[in-house]
């Protein structure tokens, strides 16, 4: 028998890793800065959200099989984030792991994860 470590899907489950999309959206929905990046109907993206989540901490690929390769970069591309729609973007992602209750060891592991992530996201830059 070989060892796993255990997954952030693992230990916190489907419906904690749904429960933080719907956090996360709900308030993307009241955001001034945020709010106009996305659709007028924000449950495809609570969908998308969900499904990459899962799959990237571990759950099953219905994201690949659905979307293929998720490309971050490229699929953000399109939207000018900068700073301030990435700092706007990860307050309300943290706010979502601390309203859903999310324990440590995965809160220390997402929050680490959406940091550096949403840096990389960052498209755009004040031309000082």
């Amino acid at each position: 028998m070989s060892y796993r470590p255990q997954s952030i899907y693992d230990l916190i489950g489907a419906e904690s890793i749904h429960s933080l999309a719907d956090a996360f959206y709900d308030a993307v929905d009241k955001d001034p800065v945020l709010r106009p990046m996305y659709p007028d109907d924000l449950s495809q993206s609570r969908r998308f959200l969900r499904m990459f989540l899962v799959q990237f901490f571990g759950g099953p690929s219905e994201y690949s099989a659905e979307r293929g390769h998720p490309r971050l970069r490229m699929r953000h591309f399109p939207f000018a984030i900068d700073q301030q729609a990435r700092d706007h973007w990860l307050q309300h992602m943290w706010a979502a792991i601390d309203s859903v209750g999310i324990a440590e060891p995965a809160r220390s592991q997402m929050r680490d994860y959406f940091e550096r992530s949403s840096e990389f996201l960052i498209n755009r830059r004040d031309q000082a």
